[in-house]
């Protein structure tokens, strides 16, 4: 899954499969002006920053359990957001700190580092990485991802996928090559 943030005309968070399809609102009500996003893989919840409300919120992947995290000026001006373990890692873009926020009951608010430019933060941990398993894109005996001959998404699951074409091009009518 593929999940994002808008707040165009109307500010919600969504997710949609990796190729675009099945796209699925997943919170539209209370949401103003949600920008960062971060992802529990393991339990299945979308955390995100909104900065109009100066809020942190989660919800699981289907939008259900709807908590406030935390919110007020202590939080202001937050951009980047990550999960690892216990924690939300996020940057304060006023005055460039990294703060660690416990992401059960927002207390233990702690400014961990200062840096000279940041607006995103990530963490690279082995055990944040998912296991790979064979899937639809991988490489056909023709050198194919996928056997498109242009671009391979995964669709609605890992054993699934949908062929697409770059610019100036159309998909052929075997859903795979480009012309």
């Amino acid at each position: 899954k593929l999940f994002f943030t808008d707040y165009g005309n109307a500010a919600k968070v969504e997710r949609c499969d990796m190729d675009g399809m099945n796209r699925t609102w997943i919170v539209d009500s209370k949401i103003e002006q949600p920008t960062a996003l971060a992802l529990d893989l393991i339990n299945k919840y979308v955390y995100w920053v909104d900065i109009y409300l100066d809020s942190v919120e989660v919800v699981d992947y289907q939008g259900r359990k709807r908590q406030t995290i935390i919110k007020g000026r202590q939080i202001r001006h937050l951009c980047g957001l990550v999960v690892f373990e216990n924690y939300l890692y996020t940057i304060n873009s006023n005055d460039l700190s990294v703060l660690r926020i416990n992401r059960y009951n927002g207390t233990d608010v702690q400014s961990l580092a200062r840096l000279d430019n940041a607006k995103e933060i990530r963490v690279y941990q082995k055990r944040t990485q998912t296991a790979v398993r064979s899937h639809a894109c991988e490489v056909d005996p023709y050198g194919m991802l996928g056997g498109c001959s242009h671009i391979c998404l995964l669709s609605s699951n890992y054993k699934a996928r949908t062929c697409r074409c770059r610019t100036g091009f159309i998909l052929g009518s075997d859903g795979r090559s480009c012309k």
